[in-house]
C-alpha cells in the first residue's frame, strides 16, 4: 500500500503523455483500453458521470508505472482523464494486473483524485 500512495503522489505531477501500445521491458500498454474502460464503468456505476456527460474524444490515458509481478504479469498503475462536455475533467487511478496477451488479467482498482493541487502542470 504504501508504493500506491506513492503513485498517487506521482499521478497529481506527471503531465499527460502521448500512448502507446507497445509490449516492453515494462509489460504491455494498456493505455485507452482495459483500464480506461473499467475506470468509466466505476465511475458510472458510483453516479460520478454518465455516458451523454462525457466526450470521449478528449479521454486521456497513462501508464504511470508498471512492476513485474510474476513471470509475463505485470501490476500497472495507470492515470485516467475524463472530460465532460461542460468542460470539466474528472481524474482517477486505475491499478491491475496485465500480461503481453491480455491486459484484463484482473480487475480494475479505482480511486478518483477528488482534487488537484498542482493544475498548471497538466
Amino acid at each position: 500500500m504504501k508504493r500506491l500512495g506513492i503513485f498517487l503522489a506521482l499521478a497529481i505531477t506527471l503531465p499527460v503523455l502521448a500512448q502507446s501500445k507497445t509490449v516492453g521491458s515494462h509489460g504491455p500498454d494498456c493505455s485507452g483500453g482495459w483500464p480506461t474502460n473499467m475506470a468509466f464503468v466505476h465511475l458510472k456505476n458510483e453516479g460520478i458521470t454518465t455516458n451523454d456527460k462525457i466526450d470521449f474524444s478528449k479521454t486521456k490515458t497513462v501508464r504511470l508505472a508498471s512492476e513485474q509481478a510474476g513471470k509475463n504479469l505485470y501490476h500497472q498503475v495507470y492515470y485516467v482523464r475524463f472530460t465532460e462536455k461542460s468542460g470539466n475533467s474528472i481524474e482517477a487511478i486505475a491499478v491491475h494486473d496485465a500480461s503481453p496477451e491480455e491486459c484484463s488479467m484482473t480487475g480494475v482498482e479505482v480511486f478518483v483524485v477528488s482534487k488537484h493541487l498542482n493544475p498548471e502542470r497538466q
